[in-house]
């Protein structure tokens, strides 16, 4: 690589980390940043995707892209941030009723939900690829197959679970080079978060999912992750499912010292959690520290995973997390 190409990829490096920082992201440390360095050489010489191309989904369906997609539908909010992290907003031609970032993707048609997909109007649109969460409905997995179009499942639940699936879809839609730049930069921040917490004493915390009835997250699931790499302790790490439903009862016994939530509904405020009956007994009540987070960055495993890990890391521990 030439010393202007070097050139070209620092300094477009510096300008996503920039951006970055100014979005409430935190700085990087020098050793990270040496990382991104290190990876350019990768950026800059990624070969192009060959096709046709065999690829095997999270639900081990292998399916054949034949060509590269030029019109791509998004079956879940997740995966619509994704294409557009890939620079590829002007390919989607349809996105699930829930895809509202970035602010164009509230343009783009809906063609429904997981509950209520559209089928006849996703055929109608034609596209060349289509990737939902999930395993989705066999029937409608059938009729998309049936009329010829590539339809791709994942369910990523893990940061590298993400970072996988992006450098996936990167090599599927011949976006490599965008992939690269965006797990780079999502590694990097991950590792400072886990390089400035290691020491940190564990926080006992629970994390609400849902209030009637109580439900939280367990093992396996993003959130418990993200408690987990942000220097907490689920108290419901040992539930024997992903998302099991807790009683007061137990939430009393297991006593969380921080107490997480979604601000998903008008309703839900601080006070209204504190004010619940028999939650005035719990530390995180007695203490001050019940957050209401910010829905669509915590409960998408997408790529601003790692600012929901740092969104719950602030709140954990406020003194190392500025």
């Amino acid at each position: 690589m030439n010393f202007r190409s070097k050139k070209i990829i620092l300094m477009l490096i510096s300008i996503a980390l920039i951006a970055s920082l100014f979005s409430g992201c935190i700085r990087l440390k020098e050793e990270y940043i040496e990382k991104q360095e290190d990876d350019e050489n990768s950026v800059i010489d990624l070969p192009q995707s060959e096709y046709p191309m065999e690829v095997e989904d999270d639900f081990d369906n292998k399916v054949t892209i034949n060509s590269k997609p030029w019109k791509i539908i998004s079956l879940a909010p997740s995966h619509t941030e994704i294409l557009y992290k890939l620079g590829l907003g002007s390919k989607i031609v349809g996105v699930d009723s829930y895809s509202d970032y970035p602010e164009d993707a509230k343009n783009k048609e809906k063609v429904g939900d997981a509950l209520s997909l559209n089928v006849e109007r996703i055929i109608e649109l034609s596209p060349d690829l289509v990737i939902q969460y999930g395993e989705g409905d066999e029937d409608v997995n059938k009729t998309i197959r049936e009329a010829g179009i590539a339809l791709l499942s994942y369910e990523p639940e893990s940061i590298d679970q993400v970072i996988e699936l992006i450098k996936q879809l990167g090599e599927i839609t011949d976006t490599k080079k965008n992939a690269k730049m965006e797990t780079i930069i999502m590694e990097s921040k991950r590792d400072y978060i886990l390089d400035t917490l290691k020491d940190a004493e564990k926080v006992k915390v629970f994390y609400e999912v849902w209030n009637e009835p109580l439900m939280t997250c367990g093992p396996g699931t993003f959130l418990n992750e993200l408690i987990t790499l942000a220097g907490g302790e689920n108290i419901a790490k040992d539930a024997q499912e992903g998302y099991p439903i807790f009683d007061l009862e137990q939430l009393l016994e297991k006593n969380p010292d921080v107490y997480l939530s979604a601000a998903d509904s008008e309703d839900k405020t601080v006070e209204s959690i504190k004010n619940r009956e028999g939650y005035e007994a719990i530390n995180a009540v007695i203490n001050d520290r019940v957050y209401l987070l910010e829905p669509n960055i915590i409960s998408r495993p997408g790529p601003r995973i790692v600012d929901g890990l740092e969104i719950i890391a602030k709140a954990l521990h406020p003194d190392l997390i500025k």
